[in-house]
């Protein structure tokens, strides 16, 4: 596969061409991911929940993340893989640039995602200000923290799209989001300045995004918008079922 880069991603995106994206956190996986062409890999905080079976995203930290990462570049060397900023890890810009330094330096990834609203718009301009590719996260809700949004409808829309504008004007390279109503992602698509990578709000994402977990079936529950495209978890089963057979037939020496 061609090094899935921002040129690349800017050139599809120019094109009006979709781009593949999932989240992994191993090397297997991403060898996988890569050989099959998926073109931008999360390693997410979601690593908490999927891999480590932990009921939150707070549970891990910079090492963890960091060590998967490098697992993960090894996997797919030509993916674009952006590293998700834990909890914590950017609490102030003096920790959020040694963090994310981390990323870029021991794991070797395209970028570093943030995730809030427009608190953390001052850590962004610092990153890259830095010389740091910075993905912005945000949304209507999110996974590790709450951001400033209005009480109504009305007023949560504008002041998600406000976030997603001070984002651009920082120097994001991308914004993240997920599940936004549809008629607010659209008219965020249309003002958007930088590639939308959201996933459940329809057509009005540049790249949409499934977990690799949830793709392969793995997952005995997915959010509403992942599709299943096998279910590996039962075929997974019945193969050690057989192995444990085997075991018990005293057929493995």
């Amino acid at each position: 596969m061609k090094k899935v880069d921002l040129n690349y991603i800017l050139e599809k995106v120019k094109n009006g061409e979709k781009l593949s994206r999932t989240a992994l956190y191993d090397y297997p996986m991403a060898n996988i991911a890569e050989k099959a062409g998926i073109e931008i890999i999360n390693v997410g905080d979601t690593m908490a929940k999927y891999v480590l079976g932990y009921d939150n995203t707070n549970k891990i930290g910079m090492d963890i993340l960091v060590e998967h990462a490098k697992a993960v570049r090894k996997g797919a060397p030509n993916a674009f893989v952006m590293g998700d900023m834990p909890f914590l890890s950017y609490r102030n810009i003096d920790v959020a640039i040694k963090n994310a330094g981390r990323f870029i330096v021991e794991a070797d990834v395209d970028a570093v995602k943030l995730e809030g609203g427009l608190e953390i718009i001052p850590i962004i301009k610092a990153l890259v200000d830095a010389g740091i590719p910075v993905i912005g996260h945000t949304g209507f809700s999110l996974q590790s923290r709450q951001i400033g949004l209005g009480k109504t409808d009305e007023e949560k829309a504008k002041d998600f799209l406000k976030i997603c504008r001070e984002m651009e004007k920082a120097g994001v390279i991308a914004i993240v989001y997920t599940e936004v109503p549809l008629e607010v992602a659209k008219q965020n698509y249309e003002e958007a300045t930088v590639p939308i990578f959201a996933a459940g709000c329809g057509e009005y994402t540049d790249s949409p995004m499934m977990n690799f977990y949830e793709l392969l079936g793995f997952t005995e529950k997915r959010r509403k918008f992942a599709k299943a495209y096998d279910n590996l978890l039962e075929k997974s089963i019945e193969a050690t079922k057989k192995f444990v057979e085997d075991v018990k037939r005293g057929e493995i020496k």
